[in-house]
């Protein structure tokens, strides 16, 4: 193995942050992107010209310098291309959602298990600062059993979003709309801290958008466990509220406003812990004291360099993504049919 690993980015939307976390590693080099969008591509030439630039990934995969690729298309594109990329003896680290189906999530699964190549996939939400102390806080059962949750994903798009590239707000490439594009990290973050999903009972509607999916989601999720949350998700909130998060137990509550600790009382607790945490993780971002400094797509992207370097699995496996797809998907035909659904088993 070089001393640097080979990374090719294929899509310069959302994949200009993968580039960046490439950029910005020591064991990684970016050595090529890929989109099919002269503009797009030209002007990512012009700012990186030793990175080589390809019109089609089919080209891009002839080139042997390349050991992963990302993958940052359209989502109902993902596992075609990464399932091509595996084919042709690449790593791959997907965009979120990993697809819009489950089905056609597990083509990649398949091919990981086929070509025994490593796939990672995106939800850089689970490693914001704030995220490590309440994940603690449950795995070790201070916040004790599970009662309540309240997710709401409060943001606004305007019609030149869903009208810029054509495929947003779409069945057949974006999925869905609020809630597959938007909310998916904030559906990945329910069941990653409340558990199996059990029964999801939906509304969705188109309220202020001319697209072909929907702009907001209302749920009533109940989980194995016995808990219930309720989740909405749209993009109707005008100029785009918050994210927010709430997590109430036998053993305290729990709020997150985006990536910030809004409340933290734990029955075991006490006013100094209570202040320690607004304080180290109230303020978004790095928390103070905290020595990691990398977040976001470049911590994933980092991950996934030294999934590779080191042999391992990256972060989040094709397997744990596919759950916020099935959701996602029990959620939208749920609201079809006016039923309570159970999400696929993954």
């Amino acid at each position: 193995m070089s001393s640097k690993i080979g990374y090719a980015v294929v899509g310069l939307g959302i994949g200009r942050a993968h580039a960046d976390g490439v950029l910005s590693s020591e064991r990684g080099e970016l050595v090529a992107v890929c989109d099919i969008d002269e503009k797009r591509l030209g002007k990512f030439k012009s700012e990186h010209p030793d990175v080589a630039a390809y019109p089609n990934i089919d080209e891009m995969l002839r080139d042997d310098r390349i050991e992963i690729v990302s993958i940052c298309v359209p989502s109902g594109l993902h596992a075609e291309l990464a399932v091509k990329a595996l084919e042709a003896g690449r790593h791959v680290l997907v965009e979120k959602p990993i697809d819009i189906t489950v089905e056609a999530a597990m083509k990649i699964e398949e091919a990981r298990v086929r070509t025994g190549l490593k796939v990672g996939v995106i939800f850089q939400n689970r490693f914001n600062a704030c995220m490590e102390p309440v994940r603690e806080a449950i795995d070790s059962g201070r916040l004790g059993r599970m009662i309540l949750g309240t997710f709401a994903v409060k943001w606004y798009r305007d019609q030149k979003y869903y009208d810029a590239g054509g495929w947003r707000g779409t069945w057949e490439m974006d999925g869905g709309g609020s809630l597959m594009n938007q909310s998916i990290h904030t559906v990945d973050i329910m069941q990653w801290l409340m558990g199996e999903v059990d029964t999801v009972t939906s509304y969705a509607g188109i309220h202020n958008h001319n697209i072909d999916t929907e702009d907001l989601t209302a749920s009533v999720i109940k989980f194995k466990s016995g808990a219930v949350a309720t989740f909405v998700s749209t993009t109707c909130a005008y100029p785009g509220i918050s994210t927010d998060i709430q997590l109430y137990g036998t053993g305290g509550s729990i709020e997150i406003d985006g990536d910030k600790i809004k409340l933290w009382k734990l029955v075991d607790g006490d006013e100094f812990e209570e202040e320690e945490m607004l304080e180290n993780y109230g303020g978004g971002g790095t928390p103070v004291g905290d020595p990691v400094k990398v977040r976001g797509h470049a911590l994933q992207v980092h991950d996934m360099i030294d999934a590779v370097y080191y042999d391992r699995d990256p972060l989040i496996t094709p397997r744990e993504a596919i759950k916020s797809v099935a959701i996602v998907n029990a959620i939208y035909e749920s609201a079809r049919t006016g039923k309570p659904v159970a999400p696929k088993k993954v």
